[in-house]
């Protein structure tokens, strides 16, 4: 049974939206456990209609909700009655599995670190997701928002953590391993990208060198590395684009009555598209190098977006034990690399 403490008071749409997909994803898996956190009479108000097992939901009341306005640390701190934090006790006690929040990235990312603490060999988590290709398989990217000063040796870990999720989640046996630059070649980039760029060649089985943009979704790579500040851009600027190509395409097509025929000939086409780039299909991005598991969805998230992130990366990860494999994969990196410099803590 995999148990999932799910955030019901997290994102612009909650919480009818978060329990409606959270439903719709309990009735795909029997073997699927919800507890929704949240306050008792806007979660029930939501869950009036919706048909769901009552053996496997549960209804955890907290009074407070971290808004997206809110300070992250000082609201993991001040609002331990919030759905969020609630939730995340929930997996620190062994409650849960997994938490699931649409809400404030920043308190997500603050309270999984309070209460839920790092992996061995982890200095800061990092934000997975999980993009299309057009000429192959998808492939993953981290970080996408997590840690925007990345240094050379995070990158490492992110790299190992990436190989891990591709190899048991995309079903890609030889992952190729990829820093997202400004060019291909050895030269190119920051002193941080350069550094980074030495270390994983020297360390990450699988490393295929710089990528750029360009070849980012042309099966280039399966894992694509990157700091925060460069892969939340990324990733906004990938979603923002593929949903303004659909709503012109679908302008274009209504203008005319020739134009209109022509769209019920390429309908089918169209609709392929769609759901190859569809920013749904995969819903969350898991915040990878915490203990226990911790899924990032949009603000702007509505039911399929939620459905999809609970089947798609919530119970998968968990059925194969994803965080035992990356604490396994992290044995691999050396307690110190090279060109490593000593913390203040350290010396």
């Amino acid at each position: 049974m995999v148990k999932l403490a799910v955030d019901a008071m997290g994102g612009d749409h909650a919480p009818q939206e978060i329990v409606r997909g959270a439903v719709a994803a309990l009735q795909a898996r029997k073997d699927l456990k919800l507890l929704l956190v949240g306050r008792r009479d806007q979660v029930e108000e939501a869950l009036s209609g919706l048909t769901y097992p009552p053996g496997q939901l549960s209804l955890i009341h907290a009074d407070e909700v971290i808004g997206g306005s809110d300070n992250p640390g000082l609201a993991i701190r001040r609002k331990r009655k919030s759905s969020m934090v609630t939730a995340l006790q929930l997996v620190r006690s062994g409650r849960a599995d997994a938490v699931l929040s649409a809400g404030n990235t920043g308190a997500l990312m603050a309270g999984a670190l309070l209460f839920l603490g790092r992996l061995p060999k982890v200095d800061r988590p990092a934000l997975l997701t999980v993009m299309p290709g057009f000429t192959g398989a998808p492939f993953v990217v981290l970080d996408v928002g997590a840690n925007m000063d990345a240094r050379p040796e995070q990158l490492v870990q992110y790299a190992f953590m990436g190989r891990i999720y591709a190899q048991k989640l995309l079903n890609c046996h030889s992952p190729r391993v990829a820093l997202l630059n400004v060019g291909t070649e050895l030269n190119k980039g920051n002193s941080q990208v350069k550094k980074a760029f030495s270390l994983i060649q020297e360390y990450v089985p699988g490393f295929c060198g710089n990528i750029e943009g360009t070849d980012l979704f042309f099966n280039a790579a399966d894992v694509v590395v990157c700091d925060g500040f460069v892969g939340n851009i990324l990733l906004k600027i990938s979603e923002g684009l593929a949903r303004g190509i659909m709503g012109q395409l679908k302008k274009e097509l209504t203008l005319t009555l020739r134009s209109r025929a022509g769209a019920v000939l390429l309908r089918p086409a169209l609709e392929r598209l769609r759901d190859q780039i569809d920013d749904t299909e995969y819903g969350g991005a898991p915040l990878v190098g915490v203990k226990g598991l911790c899924i990032k969805c949009h603000g702007s998230s509505q039911a399929k977006s939620i459905e999809r992130a609970i089947l798609q990366q919530v119970y998968p990860f968990v059925q194969l034990r994803l965080e035992d494999l990356f604490q396994e994969a992290l044995c691999e990196v050396p307690r110190r690399l090279k060109g490593e410099e000593l913390t203040g803590e350290e010396m």
